[in-house]
């Protein structure tokens, strides 16, 4: 088994289609994609993909093999990292991650926290997807991040923040815009658009929500990204669930609207790797909770969105 089989395999798996990988992920033909995958279930003698009328889907051993997959790159990807910086001069340099959107809330209290604790540190910033910040957490390429409590990850820890709403996204001239707060049955009646191909903890947050209010909602399109949500949100008149921090990547013909009664909410975590020794870290991480007061002083979070676990 070679590595570029795991990599042509969770590109199929991840985009459900083998001409989707092949031109978008790949750059390869798509028979030369289909025969390497042939080649791995042949070597791991058992069928990862099924081909259905539109695209692929993983079969049960499928999903546990894109789990251990997935993992297998990053610590190799990690491995590779570590030996690149054992042969580089030492400097101080400290890598903070923020899930996309985040930034606009937490980045002004984390600098300050972080130049009075080092002010001779160089400061880099990352903005990417959770599952992204999880496996650059895991490589050692950044030294703490905002994120989800991603679960299939190794040697990481992760402290709780705070709980965030999800919100509807409508467009702006939608009827439901005209609404201070909308009722989850009325998300029924819609086209409903996920934004969360790379958030499989908002997806099963809005699942879990919309089985515990009764509703079913229109599964029609999935988004690759927040952009992409609101973008087809805007273009087809339909409608999202979304976190809070998403507000702050608003494009003008959509808006967000509280859902009524008791929102569903997601985590949102500090996550870092248990192997990380900086002094900077330990220091950090001793003044998170005076993070998230000054935040939720700063932006009015409630008692509910910062109600601990």
């Amino acid at each position: 088994m070679e590595l570029r089989h795991l990599r042509y395999f969770i590109a199929v798996a991840e985009e459900g289609s083998f001409s989707n990988a092949a031109e978008r992920r790949l750059y390869t033909a798509q028979p030369s994609l289909s025969r390497q995958i042939r080649e791995l279930e042949l070597e791991v003698g058992v069928k990862l993909l099924e081909r259905q009328a539109r695209g692929v889907a993983l079969t049960a051993a499928g999903r546990v093999f894109l789990d251990r997959a997935r993992l297998a790159l990053t610590q190799i990807e990690a491995a590779g990292e570590a030996a690149r910086r054992a042969e580089e001069p030492e400097k101080p340099g400290f890598v903070v991650g923020f899930l996309a959107g985040q930034e606009d809330v937490w980045l002004s209290e984390t600098l300050r926290i972080l130049r009075e604790e080092a002010q001779d540190t160089e400061i880099m910033l990352l903005s990417k997807s959770s599952r992204e910040l999880a496996d650059a957490l895991m490589q050692g390429k950044v030294d703490v991040a905002l994120l989800r409590q991603e679960t299939q990850t190794t040697g990481l820890a992760f402290k709780f923040l705070l709980k965030e709403p999800l919100m509807a996204v409508v467009p702006a001239g939608h009827r439901l815009a005209a609404h201070k707060a909308i009722r989850p049955e009325d998300l029924a009646h819609e086209t409903f658009i996920s934004a969360t191909r790379l958030a499989p903890i908002v997806r099963s947050a809005v699942n879990d929500y919309a089985a515990k209010v009764g509703i079913t909602l229109k599964h029609e399109y999935d988004a690759e990204n927040v952009t992409g949500a609101m973008s087809l949100v805007a273009s087809i008149g339909g409608v999202s669930i979304l976190p809070l921090n998403t507000a702050s990547m608003l494009i003008p013909a959509v808006v967000v609207r509280p859902l009524k009664g008791v929102p569903p909410t997601v985590d949102l975590m500090m996550g870092y790797n248990k192997s990380n020794m900086s002094p900077l870290l330990k220091r950090f991480l001793f003044r998170a909770d005076e993070l998230v007061k000054r935040v939720s002083q700063k932006h009015g979070f409630g008692a509910r969105t910062l109600r601990r676990h």
